[in-house]
């Protein structure tokens, strides 16, 4: 009787849905983050892009249809995502090239010289190319097969070539650019080894920069006149053309201009050679201002060199410029 007084006690237990899909919420929260961090890396290469690229990057993508453009890239129209030079952007390099607001700007200059060209040098149009670069406007005087601006191995100028420099000057003249004239050859060798095309480059540009003088040409405005030799050829793949024998005349911009100014702006220093007893000479600066007697008695004073060893006075200097 006993036993039946004990209570069976059965504990039963549900179970959920939860353990059916296990840690699958995972999954999902990290591709969620995985989608925000490359929304906010997008974001942040967008804020990187300038302004200019971004308006025309929405315009593309305003008008995309897939349908009609599947399968190709919008990189293919890269040049019309690269910004165009603003107003503001072109003015900046006009007043650097023509010094002033109301002057003639690069562009400008180099279609109505072109359209000189083609009505005043008809027939010597072949001679001349006029194009913008990073220090101006240049204007080259090339040579073509035949026709020839300078006699061979001479710096004298041909009729042809006085011709073309003429109209050049009378078109530059009223302009206040400085002018950088720069003679070239092509890479045939002299048959004098005591002339080369250094001495030759050097010598035709200045005889183009005479001539421009003569033509109305201030000396003034000349910055620079340089030989070039054959180390800048027009036609590298051809280096004995007679196209690279030729004279580049630059209006240089002013920012150009003011460089080459200051670089020329030099105080020249006077040196005199000290004799000395061996193969070493010796340069002393002396002022302008101390007459030659005295330069030559307190200059030549002997120097003793003694080999592996320091230089020797046999006697002071003293004088002006000795520092005694």
């Amino acid at each position: 009787m006993a036993d039946k007084s004990k209570t069976i006690i059965i504990k039963k237990t549900k179970k959920g849905h939860e353990g059916s899909h296990g840690g699958s919420w995972k999954v999902a929260y990290a591709d969620f983050v995985t989608a925000m961090m490359a929304f906010f890396l997008l974001m942040w290469l967008l804020a990187m892009v300038s302004p200019e690229k971004r308006a025309v990057m929405a315009e593309y993508f305003k008008d995309y249809a897939i349908f009609e453009k599947s399968g190709k890239s919008f990189m293919e129209q890269s040049s019309n995502i690269l910004p165009k030079p603003s107003v503001e952007a072109k003015s900046s390099a006009s007043q650097e090239f023509a010094g002033g607001k109301n002057a003639e700007t690069a562009e400008d200059f180099s279609k109505r010289l072109k359209k000189g060209i083609d009505e005043k040098l008809l027939g010597l149009k072949e001679h001349l190319m006029v194009d913008i670069v990073e220090d101006g406007v240049r204007i080259q005087l090339v040579d073509t097969e035949g026709k020839p601006l300078f006699h061979t191995g001479s710096a004298e100028l041909s009729p042809s070539a006085k011709t073309i420099l003429n109209f050049v000057a009378d078109n530059i003249k009223d302009m206040p650019n400085k002018i950088a004239v720069e003679g070239h050859t092509d890479s045939s060798p002299l048959k004098t080894q005591q002339y080369t095309n250094w001495e030759l480059s050097t010598e035709r540009a200045s005889s183009a920069r005479r001539a421009l003088e003569t033509y109305g040409i201030g000396s003034g405005r000349i910055a620079r006149v340089v030989g070039y030799a054959d180390t800048q050829l027009l036609y590298k793949n051809d280096p004995t053309d007679s196209r690279n024998r030729r004279i580049s005349i630059i209006l240089l911009n002013e920012k150009v201009a003011k460089t080459s100014k200051q670089q020329t702006e030099i105080t020249p220093i006077i040196t005199t050679t000290v004799p000395v007893t061996s193969s070493v000479l010796k340069t002393t600066t002396t002022p302008p201002a101390v007459s030659r007697q005295e330069q030559k008695k307190s200059l030549m004073e002997p120097i003793v060199v003694k080999p592996g060893g320091p230089i020797e006075f046999n006697k002071p200097l003293t004088g002006p410029g000795t520092g005694k």
